[in-house]
């Protein structure tokens, strides 16, 4: 069900009014929202269903096994590897069997048509799964303590305003809210319709009428100019952003209606000023995932063996050189931040293109590492005179989308290509009516959120005065363009 369908305006005032109906009967109201949650998830294939419950039940399981064994630490251990190696083991085979045996098969020149599993992808497996896959992390490592209420599980790993993209929550932010009772307030209500405005502006107004000169564009770029293949390249940016942050704002606000908080997950990432700033900005849910759950494990930014390496001290019979060990310890931060963004590409799709955007990921942040600047910009306030390092970061950014768009490595390559010929100064294809509202609205959203950089709240002001013009415009092309979520696919 999309959040910007017809079925979905039914939906969400009818589950909304029978929600707080059931306010004092709190496990009434938890398996109300596991029943909403699944009718929205099986609106577009009911089979699915199956999937998620089967990966709530093993993680729900695995939580209480995992305690319950704790006397073993091998045991213990064990019941959270089977939960990982399960969920993992369901992605790989509905995103990832089918592209690593055709892969395979032409690598060694073998048919491999009749291995071919040619399965449905389920609608958000990656964000429900890495979920599931945190709750019996966190179990194991006793930041959590497991629940036996499956209800109120089911419905934390269900909970359908971020189901299907997001934001990945933590069972230490949202299974609690599920364990005690909701009570409405009416500030927070509006605060979350707010949200949802402006998370649909940013999907329909921008994304979508980007997209319309975007696909237009990519459909025949081998053709275009390069100043047409540039405008393309800037508005997929833009609608990227608007398509996926705007899903998230409308989640955020529709958990709000249900006296839920969910976390942020955009901050602002395109005033960024560096690559790292970026990671920390971008899908902030996804990136603390995998510094959690994949970059610290590795080591993070320290030695994987012993401190004494990082101590300037006489060990077994030499002199440690200072500089030798800053250099080591580069080099294992190097490598910690080269498989978390393979793993991140590799997250995105079963698709080369997905891999080398990971690797133009790392090459960008070389330097930073290196230099030891990949935290200059983590708690320093945005100001015009970083307008350059901005707009600089933008591009490189702009580049790695033009990969993640691709359709294929020879695609990507072909589309930079013609991009940078002479024709890069041409006039640009003409442009048609969405995409100049396209371009207001980006105008109009880059506006907001530089003059509410600071702000934790929606970027839009107080007065109901200025919701009006939003609301005309979100009416307007509702159903004149209406396009799916992007990280629908993932």
């Amino acid at each position: 069900m999309l959040f910007n369908s017809i079925e979905y305006i039914v939906f969400l005032p009818i589950v909304f009014a029978i929600y707080w109906l059931l306010r004092n009967h709190l496990k009434l109201q938890n398996a109300f929202v596991v029943l909403a949650s699944y009718v929205f998830y099986g609106w577009w294939d009911w089979r699915f269903l199956i999937l998620i419950a089967f990966t709530s039940f093993c993680s729900w399981g695995s939580g209480l096994l995992i305690v319950e064994s704790r006397e073993s630490r091998a045991k213990s251990k064990f019941w959270m590897v089977a939960n990982v190696v399960i969920n993992i083991g369901i992605l790989a085979v509905f995103k990832y069997y089918d592209f690593f045996v055709s892969e395979f098969g032409e690598l060694f020149g073998v048919s491999t048509e009749s291995l071919l599993l040619r399965v449905i992808l389920p609608v958000g497996i990656s964000f429900y799964t890495f979920q599931a896959l945190s709750y019996s992390i966190d179990v194991y490592r006793g930041k959590i303590k497991p629940t036996k209420d499956i209800i109120a599980f089911f419905a934390f790993i269900s909970f359908f305003p971020q189901l299907v993209a997001g934001p990945i929550e933590r069972a230490t932010n949202l299974l609690p809210q599920f364990l005690q009772k909701r009570t409405f307030s009416y500030e927070q209500g509006v605060d979350g319709m707010r949200q949802i405005l402006w998370g649909l502006f940013k999907k329909i107004v921008v994304a979508d009428n980007c997209a319309v000169y975007v696909n237009q564009v990519w459909e025949t770029y081998d053709t275009q100019s390069g100043s047409t293949l540039l405008l393309a390249a800037i508005l997929f940016t833009f609608q990227i952003y608007g398509d996926f942050s705007g899903y998230s704002d409308i989640a955020i606000g529709t958990a709000k209606l249900f006296g839920i908080r969910l976390m942020r997950n955009f901050n602002n990432p395109y005033f960024s000023r560096d690559i790292a700033e970026f990671w920390r900005r971008w899908h902030i849910s996804l990136t603390s995932w995998f510094r959690d759950y994949v970059y610290i494990p590795l080591g993070g930014s320290r030695p994987t063996i012993d401190d004494r390496w990082i101590d300037n001290r006489w060990i077994d019979g030499r002199w440690i050189d200072d500089r030798w060990t800053e250099g080591r310890k580069k080099l294992i931060i190097v490598r910690n931040v080269l498989i978390v963004f393979l793993i991140c590409g590799l997250w995105h799709g079963a698709n080369w293109t997905y891999l080398v955007w990971g690797l133009y990921n790392v090459l960008l942040f070389l330097p930073l590492i290196l230099l030891g600047k990949s935290k200059r910009y983590k708690d320093a306030p945005l100001v015009w005179k970083q307008l350059p390092q901005m707009l600089l970061t933008f591009v490189l950014v702009t580049i790695g989308w033009i990969i993640f768009r691709a359709p294929s490595l020879a695609e990507a390559w072909g589309y930079v290509c013609a991009m940078c010929s002479a024709s890069l100064f041409s006039q640009p294809a003409t442009i048609q009516y969405p995409v100049w509202c396209a371009m207001a609205a980006i105008i109009l959203m880059l506006s907001l959120e530089w003059h509410y950089r600071d702000a934790e709240s929606v970027p839009l002001p107080k007065s109901i005065w200025a919701y009006y013009p939003l609301i005309i415009a979100i009416w307007w092309f509702a159903y004149r363009n209406t396009q799916e979520f992007i990280y629908f696919q993932f």
